[in-house]
């Protein structure tokens, strides 16, 4: 079944999606000048944009409310694209946060394991994206990261895309400060640098859907029904 049709005589259209999920960073990217209002902005009539931010989770909460955004079975709940964005609150120190805290290994394998269970709900991974946590201000997360760089190397393991910001916020041994509003979350200029990451991956899952619903000059002046709800029963 297409992802975008209209239903037979009804004039509702089923709107692909694109899913953002993650931690706080995502939950407050529909911020003005967020990354994911700038994704919504350029997916406009093509796609609707779902911000499932959850604010100081991590991912091991976040591999159990899954299930209840994506549902098996259902192809018309199959998003066009998902980003998958966790890190900045399993990287907190189990000494002084233990609540958050997820080390390194488990942090590996909820990754994994919510990727499996995407695409066992018929999303391949195609259409996934794993984005690697920012740089942080704990010595303790940034070495093992350093070393390890876990997300990246569980994208790879998985054959889905990811994108690297820890990485790429240090090239060139680059000062990131100015990437982050307050250590952990994105600063204006950090939201920009994202988003003009994310989109050459994201632009390419969706450059084959069609803008849903015509151009307004497009519109048939003498009866636009025609233009607007198609051939249909109208």
């Amino acid at each position: 079944m297409a992802l975008c049709e209209a239903a037979s005589g009804s004039s509702s259209l089923l709107w692909p999606r694109v899913l953002l999920f993650g931690d706080s960073i995502t939950q407050f990217s529909f911020q003005q000048g967020g990354w994911g209002a700038s994704l919504a902005d350029k997916l406009v009539r093509k796609c609707d944009v779902l911000n499932r931010g959850f604010s100081g989770y991590n991912t091991r909460w976040a591999k159990i409310i899954l299930p209840r955004l994506i549902s098996k079975g259902n192809s018309l709940d199959s998003p066009v694209a998902v980003t998958i964005f966790f890190g900045a609150n399993d990287s907190a120190l189990k000494d002084e946060n233990p609540k958050q805290h997820v080390p390194l290994a488990e942090y590996a394998e909820n990754l994994s394991s919510m990727v499996r269970y995407l695409r066992s709900a018929g999303v391949p991974g195609p259409r996934l994206v794993l984005i690697a946590p920012p740089p942080l201000c704990e010595a303790a997360w940034e070495r093992e990261c350093r070393l390890q760089g876990a997300c990246v190397q569980v994208a790879r393991d998985c054959g889905i895309d990811v994108l690297d910001l820890w990485t790429l916020m240090q090239e060139d041994t680059q000062d990131f400060s100015a990437y982050l509003s307050d250590g952990l979350h994105l600063s204006p200029k950090g939201n920009e640098f994202l988003f003009s990451h994310l989109w050459p991956l994201i632009e390419k899952k969706v450059s084959s859907l069609p803008l849903l619903l015509p151009y307004w000059r497009d519109v048939a002046e003498a009866k636009p029904e025609l233009s607007l709800l198609g051939d249909g029963d109208h």
